[in-house]
């Protein structure tokens, strides 16, 4: 894994993974996806004297973004994200806040292209647009670290559901065989709920695909 390092909290009433990505050289951080528990991840920061460098949203639901703005002031970063899920952060109805029962509007401050290339935080990202969860949904890929955050797109052994606003089973079956089934076997998946996958095992084992 070279100089990334990883660390996953799970936010929120729904179970998001949130992850740290560490830049182990220098303590610069990135920060996958914070939903939720703002207060507890800018601890999690000053316990280790980490950097924050950017925000990266792999797209605009509630439980990914519900905490992004609040960091992102606090520490002063940006928040990226693909550019074509504006439309959901904005919109209480496709950003899906009213299963809480209330109606949030999110925001980000820098929107991405497909294919765009990224250096934050010492690491070279490349963007994948990934839609069928949502619209503008995408995944981060670090490939000289063997590693994807591919937010609701993939999990171990399953896919994003694609009933929500925006949503489109077969635009997300298309963009994973297209996006990420071509990565390298030993590229680790770090999935918005549940474990930990490789692009070696999703192929191998992944009914939808």
């Amino acid at each position: 894994m070279g100089k990334l390092s990883v660390d996953q909290y799970v936010v929120g009433p729904v179970q998001t993974n949130c992850y740290f990505v560490i830049n182990k050289e220098t303590g610069e951080l990135l920060i996958v996806d914070p939903g939720a528990s703002a207060t507890k991840l800018a601890e999690k920061i000053e316990q280790g004297n980490l950097t924050p460098k950017g925000i990266l949203l792999t797209h605009g639901h509630f439980d990914h973004a519900g905490a992004a703005r609040e960091l992102a002031e606090q520490f002063g970063i940006s928040i990226y994200a693909h550019e074509a899920e504006k439309e959901v952060l904005e919109d209480s109805e496709k950003n899906a806040s009213w299963m809480l029962g209330k109606r949030e509007t999110f925001s980000g401050d820098i929107f991405l292209k497909d294919e765009q290339e990224l250096d934050l935080a010492g690491f070279h990202i490349r963007v994948l647009h990934t839609p069928g969860h949502t619209v503008g949904g995408c995944c981060y890929y670090f490939s000289y670290e063997n590693a994807v955050f591919v937010g609701d797109t993939l999990f171990a052994s399953s896919v994003g559901r694609t009933d929500l606003p925006t949503g489109s089973m077969s635009d997300l079956i298309r963009a994973i065989k297209e996006k990420l089934m071509p990565l390298p076997d030993n590229t680790l998946v770090y999935t918005g709920h549940g474990e930990v996958t490789s692009i070696e095992e999703e192929r191998m084992y992944n009914p939808y695909l």
